[in-house]
């Protein structure tokens, strides 16, 4: 990594940590007496740091996010949103931090996240601060938790953009055996680029959000050339990044869970295809 690239990384990392320091002070002096402020302020640290992040990447390394498929207008671009997506690579919470950024969306992101990562400091601790959804992959265990951020993101009307990864994990040769595997045994189509999703967090979020979402965004990441490591970005080697976009509208949706998980399984099935041509063809575009 160059030595300028270093300096700005750790400059990042100082930054923060003050944000941190500032986020825990903000307990003790701002949400005792309005917790709209308390929310505000938190969400503006992540818009800040976040982009900063993507900006400094943008400006050092000169990456291009080309961007397909359905375009916000800007009554969409405010709306409150379930965002679903391939994954392949750390790498890919930086392009849609990027995207994000693009929709003035950064403050608003909830991340259904690993339970452990709150442990962290940093960006751990950061996402506690923004009621993002920390989970054990245990049902039993996570529909509580789950169920009060949603009552709580309803009570305040807190505009939202919940992040899920339904694959569960980032794509690997193994893991796409493994489910592979499954989709034999379950007799579902065979899928070559993404994993089978795990629906059950994402039925609950549209019922449980229902009132509150206006739509799902199904986002499908494709790089160009070798898939990327989050070394590989930070260090400057990836110059281009493709983004597809399909907006559906809660109210087009199927209400029951079984027609919803069938809905989310159809919708990877269609990103493994459009991925497919994407490898084939380098670009989203038709």
């Amino acid at each position: 990594m160059p030595i300028f690239s270093m300096v700005v990384f750790f400059i990042l990392v100082l930054v923060l940590v003050v944000i941190n320091i500032l986020q825990m002070l903000s307990v003790i002096i701002i949400r005792p007496f309005s917790l709209q402020v308390f929310r505000k302020f938190n969400s503006y640290c992540a818009h800040l740091w976040w982009g900063w992040c993507t900006s400094t990447v943008k400006i050092l390394h000169g990456i291009r996010l080309e961007v397909t498929g359905d375009q916000l207008t800007p009554e969409m671009e405010k709306e409150n949103s379930i965002v679903i997506m391939n994954h392949q690579t750390m790498a890919d919470i930086t392009v849609l931090l990027m995207y994000a950024k693009d929709q003035g969306r950064l403050g608003d992101l909830k991340w259904y996240v690993k339970d452990v990562l709150k442990y962290v400091p940093g960006i751990g601790w950061g996402m506690v601060f923004l009621d993002c959804l920390f989970i054990k992959r245990n049902w039993t265990d996570d529909k509580d938790k789950i169920q009060a951020v949603f009552a709580k993101v309803i009570k305040y009307s807190i505009p939202v953009w919940i992040i899920s990864f339904l694959e569960g994990t980032r794509f690997t040769q193994a893991k796409k055996e493994r489910s592979q595997a499954y989709a034999a045994k379950q007799g579902v189509p065979i899928l070559n680029h993404v994993l089978i999703p795990r629906t059950k967090g994402f039925v609950a979020t549209v019922q449980g959000m229902e009132n509150h979402i206006q739509a799902v965004y199904d986002l499908t990441i494709g790089y160009v050339g070798k898939t990327p490591t989050l070394r590989d970005w930070v260090k400057g080697y990836v110059k281009e990044v493709h983004l597809d976009i399909k907006r559906f509208p809660i109210s087009t949706l199927p209400k029951d869970e079984k027609s919803l998980s069938q809905w989310a399984l159809e919708r990877f099935q269609q990103k493994d295809l459009l991925l497919d041509r994407f490898y084939k063809a380098g670009t989203f575009k038709n």
